[in-house]
């Protein structure tokens, strides 16, 4: 019997040992479980934190637990602690307190009295107002083995931590490990979609950017006036920010008005339908009116979704330009210093009850590049009116100048007529008279088609020995008068065919500029006539024993108001030379040096001698 009861107790004890390692196999499992299926309810990290130290303190019966996470930057913890529904934070040094050991060696610790343990730290006792009996403390590591924290309960609610709860924490605290792992994994994968996306966004506002300023270049590079200019803008602004209406304001840089250049929906329908430029309305502007002109005058950026109650607007400027604005956008344009020139607004966006951020930004980036363009424009504008007005003055001083010689001879034979005796002299002067009259007549008509580049010639048979010989009787007394000896050399004295007035303005100019290189001190001019047979060409040269031609100004001589500072020239003798041998379909050359420049003048003879 007593062997039979010693193998029944041991039967018992054995049977009591698996029981009790069933219950901690079943609490750990259902801790494990509990825990599990808590945490994966939610990847946000403050949530999952807090979750896990309710489930930590409940599973272990523990009055409290802290959750520290490892911060390798500072080499700190940073803790959670709850306390009921409270959760706080604190921080301490790696190595410091029973938490901070565990996280250095990262071994679990179990203090049953935690006031006869020195490695405890009695502050946050003093602090709390809290009592701290007993410690279990374990280190959360990562499916790779690598710590991130600690956790650690205090205070069993009955009796004091054992085996199991530290087996049980041990397995909370790599669960937990791993949960808080993923949800900074999944945290960081949501921050970088972020970043991607918000990276994309700013790259379509950048290529968005860059295509308007693309577009917008493009339109304002094929312009050539401002209205052209006005229009290109605006379409562009009204495309980009779906208004339908947009207007410049401008102020006219000559007279000082204000003007308004408006481009509706219309216009833009009837613009991408038909591919032609368009139509720009012009209205006047009164200083300051309208949204537009508000923005303009106090040269800030206007924004409003009820512009037909804004006190800023016109009602009167939507009555002329024929719609009604709902809501605006206008900003100005950058002038001169601290005033804008100008402003450029849109008005009734499409789909939507108002401008937004996005339009105010393009709105702002196609200002700053009309602002420039509108600049450019004006300041070309006002180079070609100040050069149309030096043209038309110099194309001026060049008629009087060139009437100077005819009136010359004009003169000369007046005053022989009065000294003449017979009357058939006077009349043979009289008839010279008329000729220069005639020569002044040819003089305008030739300048006039010269100013508007037209082409005149009227080509017939010349005899050359009867044309050179009433040159010499046109030249031969004003040359004299300047100590110029004239010399007709014809090595041809036959018939040719050519514009017998033009190319006598040839004759006048190529001498006048002789007669002024060669000045005061005199020389030669010569004339020489002679014919290229096997060219089919008559040759003319000038030549005059003047400086030259100055190196400088040799290659563009026969240029329009090109000059070698000639007193009173004006550039434009050479130039009618250069045209009148064109128009012939001839062609003219110059050759100079030290002692003189030579002009040869070939004009090609479609029938020899006739």
């Amino acid at each position: 019997m007593t062997l039979k009861s010693e193998t029944a107790r041991g039967l018992e004890e054995r049977v009591e040992e698996l029981e009790a390692a069933l219950a901690r196999e079943t609490r750990i499992g259902a801790a494990l479980r509990d825990v599990g299926l808590a945490l994966g309810t939610t990847l946000d990290l403050d949530q999952l934190l807090e979750l896990i130290l309710g489930k930590v303190t409940d599973a272990l019966e523990a009055d409290r637990a802290t959750l520290y996470l490892l911060d390798e930057a500072k080499d700190e913890l940073v803790s959670r602690i709850a306390q009921g529904e409270e959760v706080r934070s604190m921080r301490l040094k790696v190595g410091q307190g029973i938490a901070g050991q565990v996280a250095r060696t990262g071994k679990a610790i179990h203090v049953k009295d935690a006031y006869k343990d020195p490695r405890f730290s009695p502050e946050w006792d003093v602090l709390n107002g809290y009592r701290t009996r007993s410690i279990l403390a374990a280190p959360m590591k990562n499916h790779l083995g690598r710590a991130i924290g600690v956790i650690q309960v205090l205070n069993k609610k009955k009796g004091d931590f054992t085996d199991v709860d530290t087996t049980i924490l041990a397995a909370l605290a790599t669960q937990a490990a791993v949960s808080i792992d993923n949800s900074r994994l999944f945290l960081s994968v949501i921050q970088k979609n972020m970043q991607l996306v918000d990276t994309k966004d700013q790259l379509e506002h950048r290529i968005r950017d860059l295509k308007l300023l693309f577009d917008l270049e493009s339109a304002m590079g094929r312009v050539t006036s401002l209205e052209e200019l006005f229009a290109a803008v605006l379409v562009e602004a009204m495309r980009s920010c779906e208004a339908r209406a947009a207007a410049v304001a401008l102020r006219d840089p000559i007279s000082r008005e204000l003007h308004i250049h408006l481009v509706d929906e219309k216009a833009l329908a009837d613009h991408m339908s038909t591919e032609s430029p368009p139509k720009v309305r012009r209205l006047a502007l009164k200083e300051g009116q309208g949204l537009i002109g508000y923005a303009m005058r106090h040269n800030e950026i206007v924004i409003t979704t009820e512009a037909d109650k804004d006190p800023r607007g016109a009602p009167e400027l939507d009555t002329v330009a024929g719609f009604e604005a709902t809501n605006a956008l206008a900003v100005p344009l950058e002038g001169e210093g601290w005033e804008a020139m100008g402003a450029i607004a849109l008005y009734n966006k499409r789909d939507l009850p108002g401008f937004t951020d996005d339009d105010r930004a393009l709105l702002l980036l196609i200002a700053a590049n009309a602002s420039t363009a509108i600049r450019l424009q004006l300041s070309r504008e006002a180079r070609e009116h100040e050069d149309r007005l030096t043209a038309i003055g110099r194309l001026l001083s060049g008629v009087i100048h060139d009437l100077k010689t005819p009136l010359t001879v004009i003169s000369g034979y007046v005053q022989l007529m009065q000294s003449a005796d017979s009357r058939e002299v006077r009349e043979d002067y009289a008839e010279q008279v008329l000729k220069q009259f005639d020569h002044i007549g040819a003089m305008q008509r030739e300048v006039l088609e010269f100013a508007r580049g037209e082409k005149s010639v009227l080509i017939r048979k010349v005899y050359l020995q009867k044309f050179f010989e009433d040159v010499r009787m046109q030249l031969e007394k004003d040359l004299k008068s300047r100590d110029i000896e004239l010399v007709v050399d014809l090595k041809d004295k036959g018939t040719a065919r050519f514009d017998e007035g033009k190319i006598l303005r040839v004759v006048h100019n190529l001498a006048r500029n002789a007669a002024e290189a060669m000045g005061d001190r005199g020389g030669k001019f010569t004339i020489t006539v002679s014919r290229r047979k096997a060219e089919g060409t008559l040759v003319i040269t000038f030549a005059d024993t003047g400086p030259g031609i100055p190196k400088e100004i040799e290659h563009k001589l026969f240029q329009s108001f090109v000059t070698s500072g000639k007193k009173g020239g004006t550039g434009l003798g050479l130039a009618i030379v250069k045209k009148i041998a064109e128009e012939h379909g001839g062609f003219v050359t110059v050759h100079s040096t030290r002692n003189g420049a030579t002009f040869e003048l070939r004009l090609p003879q479609t029938t020899e001698g006739t």
